[in-house]
């Protein structure tokens, strides 16, 4: 699997001049790899990441999604995708299982007398995720970040390919960000992960690649050493508030 950006552009609005939220953006994550976006609040991560899981489209330019235009095929392109927001929209009265067996079901997977396909799901993903203890819990009790590992859920239960994680790690206190970044990492192998961040230490930990987003345009792609190197800095985050600071003046 593969996720492509091609020169896309986006703008909220249907006016002639409008201004674009993302613009002439390109970018590539391939199967096996975790790609950053890297930005400060408002520079364009989730409008991107909305595009690549068809929650909205490219006013220019495509997105591909292992070669698939979002655009021409997005209920296919749906069911290639989990999307982990950042603020994930629950049914707070559900119980945890209840929540997960409907999301389930959105995308077809049923228990039936000769495939037993929804258990089958349930109990991987309750494993994988570390949701034993709140299982039969409403949503509505949980914690923070029982909360994050019951939205990873909610996009893993029907076994997606490519995972687009929307600032993972937001509000999370140092062990729970601990056991996130553990359970990206063990997905990887398997997946292909794109996930927007404005923490520094996040792209150290998870990321093979980075693009640097600065007011709805790319300003740097590569590596953390690469970009440092390239802007003759000694790190990452001095590179990122040099690009970002230039792009503003």
């Amino acid at each position: 699997m593969s996720i492509e950006l091609v020169n896309f552009s986006k703008s909220y609005s249907s006016r002639k001049n409008a201004a674009f939220a993302v613009k002439n953006v390109n970018m590539t994550c391939k199967d096996g790899e975790i790609a950053g976006i890297l930005g400060l609040n408002g520079a364009g991560k989730t409008t991107i990441l909305k595009a690549v899981c068809a929650r909205h489209f490219a006013t220019g330019g495509k997105v591909l999604v292992n070669g698939i235009d979002v655009q021409d095929e997005s209920e296919r392109v749906r069911s290639l995708t989990g999307f982990v927001m950042e603020q994930p929209l629950f049914q707070s009265e559900l119980f945890v299982c209840e929540y997960l067996a409907q999301i389930a079901a959105l995308h077809g997977i049923y228990d039936t007398k000769e495939k037993q396909s929804l258990a089958e799901a349930m109990s991987k993903v309750k494993k994988l995720c570390s949701l034993d203890s709140v299982w039969s819990k409403k949503i509505v009790s949980l914690s923070k970040g029982f909360r994050e590992r019951l939205n990873f859920a909610q996009a893993l239960i029907y076994d997606p390919p490519v995972l687009v994680l929307d600032e993972p790690a937001s509000g999370l206190d140092p062990s729970q960000i601990l056991k996130m970044r553990a359970l990206v990492q063990s997905l990887k192998k398997n997946h292909t992960i794109l996930l927007s961040t404005h923490l520094m230490q996040e792209v150290a930990a998870l990321c093979d690649s980075v693009y640097i987003i600065d007011n709805g345009q790319c300003v740097a792609f590569g590596t953390p050493d690469s970009i440092a190197a390239e802007n003759n800095c000694k790190t990452l985050e001095e590179a990122f508030f040099k690009l970002t600071k230039e792009s503003e003046a």
